[in-house]
């Protein structure tokens, strides 16, 4: 097993054992809490426990976790590309659309908040969409819908270039969302698939970080692309890199869903881990072959539980009144949320404010992407050190809510960061007042959605699916009552 046996609490004398195991019968249990450090030795205690299956995502190699963890993150930031990137030539696709608003008077009233729509229906999409993509991955795994669904991101994308209509350019655009918005779901639940609980907060914030990364770097490359070339060609390179990330996750990136039962179950620490067999009350069972290359391809396998997929669409609905999952949604919907609206209305209020043109805008992003970098250690490490600390202060009994009082952090930056582009642009500060702006929300956006994600899924790791579909479902109807048509004015 590729598990590091120095994280394994190794074995205790009887007594010992004895006063470990009366303190677990008397404590106190609640969903998300448990023990994550051995009372005696102070060593990790691996959770959840990895089988001796070598099939087991958590028995993977360190190096092939990271390898699809890194890819997911490509996937996550190529979604937010398309986007959010095309969002920095609003005035020329408005121009384009609507050629008459240029001499009636109505561009800034009229064209500009119909084009605004295009990236305010996708990112509500890319929300509402999961509806549908995590109960199918929940049921089917999640190999199945990552291709699927880069499917229809790869043929939108190609359609969107030719496409010359409002109309049909709206539902195309419609369409990507639902495509598009997968990955930012699923990558939560498989980063938890195969990462233990101890590993996860590091790799969440890497996640968060592509995330928000990928609508950044997006204006930033968008703005470029239009120096030299019409606001169709970022659609001909979003096309490309969308096909270069879809035959990754075709051909690297294997079904990471692992279905736990007890007859592969690992032995308890202070007994030799045994690949080849695996002890159950019935005797010796041969523990499962390992898996070829071109058997990790299949895309589509026999469903992993019998449930029906109806009760798993309807139940993320319920839980959206669970007190934490409601607060996760609400702080994602606000940062996010107001991500898109500036994102959506930068163009014309740095061109109206500044005179700035659209690659000059997406320039402007690149604080976007330094705030990203910077929320990255400050959601995980961070995160993590504090949930670590707090950990030992209880007796090595780890609760989801210790990794919160990090956000503090965020409470702070995401408000000031409003404030700066906001105040920025309606009193015509220096353009670096707003451009500090957008670098704080970046910033704010990594690092609270980081400790948020993980915290809902500490708290309640059986429905991760559902519990992650609650908050972006949730996210997702919000961001669609976001201001963005009147800050498109």
């Amino acid at each position: 097993m590729a598990i590091q046996d120095d994280i394994i609490a190794p074995a205790l004398d009887p007594q010992a054992e004895e006063s470990f195991e009366e303190k677990e019968k008397t404590r106190k249990r609640t969903l998300g809490n448990l023990r994550l450090v051995h009372p005696e030795t102070n060593a990790v205690i691996l959770v959840p426990t990895p089988s001796s299956d070598p099939n087991d995502p958590l028995n993977w190699s360190t190096w092939r976790k990271y390898y699809v963890a890194g890819v997911l993150c490509l996937t996550m930031a190529v979604s937010n590309f398309l986007a959010a990137g095309p969002a920095i030539a609003v005035p020329a696709t408005a121009a384009d659309f609507f050629p008459d608003s240029l001499t009636d008077g109505t561009f800034v009233t009229s064209a500009i908040p119909k084009t605004a729509y295009f990236f305010t229906t996708t990112s509500l999409l890319i929300g509402l969409g999961n509806i549908v993509w995590v109960p199918l991955a929940n049921k089917w795994g999640r190999r199945p819908v990552y291709v699927v669904s880069y499917m229809i991101y790869f043929a939108t994308a190609v359609w969107l270039i030719f496409e010359k209509s409002y109309a049909g350019f709206l539902a195309g655009r419609i369409l990507m969302g639902f495509g598009a918005g997968a990955a930012e779901t699923l990558a939560p639940i498989t980063i938890a698939d195969i990462f233990f609980l101890h590993e996860r907060g590091r790799v969440m914030s890497t996640y968060t970080c592509f995330l928000s990364i990928g609508a950044s770097g997006g204006l930033v490359i968008s703005g470029l692309i239009t120096i030299h070339h019409t606001w169709r060609t970022i659609y001909q390179v979003g096309s490309a890199l969308i096909g270069f990330v879809l035959v990754a996750l075709l051909f690297t990136v294997p079904e990471t869903s692992y279905s736990r039962i007890d007859d592969y179950s690992s032995p308890p620490a202070d007994t030799p881990s045994d690949l080849s067999t695996s002890t159950t009350a019935q005797g010796e069972l041969p523990s499962p072959k390992k898996m070829s290359y071109f058997e990790t391809l299949l895309v589509f396998k026999a469903a992993s539980t019998k449930e029906n997929l109806l009760k798993m669409i309807i139940r993320p609905f319920g839980l959206i009144v669970l007190p934490p999952v409601l607060w996760s949604a609400l702080a994602l919907a606000v940062t996010i949320g107001f991500l898109v609206a500036v994102s959506s209305n930068s163009a014309s209020a740095f061109n109206t404010t500044y005179g700035f043109a659209s690659y000059q805008v997406g320039l402007c992003y690149i604080a976007g992407v330094i705030g990203s970098l910077l929320g990255l250690p400050a959601g995980g490490h961070l995160g993590d050190k504090v949930a670590d600390i707090l950990t030992k202060r209880n007796g090595g009994i780890r609760e989801p809510e210790m990794r919160l009082p990090a956000v503090m952090i965020s409470a702070i930056t995401a408000p000031l960061a409003l404030v700066l582009y906001g105040v920025g642009i309606q009193y015509k500060l220096h353009w670096i007042c707003p451009t500090i702006g957008i670098g704080l929300l970046n910033f704010s956006i990594t690092q609270a959605n980081t400790i948020c994600i993980v915290y809902v899924i500490d708290s309640y790791r059986p429905v991760a699916g559902e519990i992650t579909l609650a908050v972006t479902g949730f996210k997702g109807e919000s961001i669609n009552g976001t201001p963005t048509r009147r800050l498109c004015y």
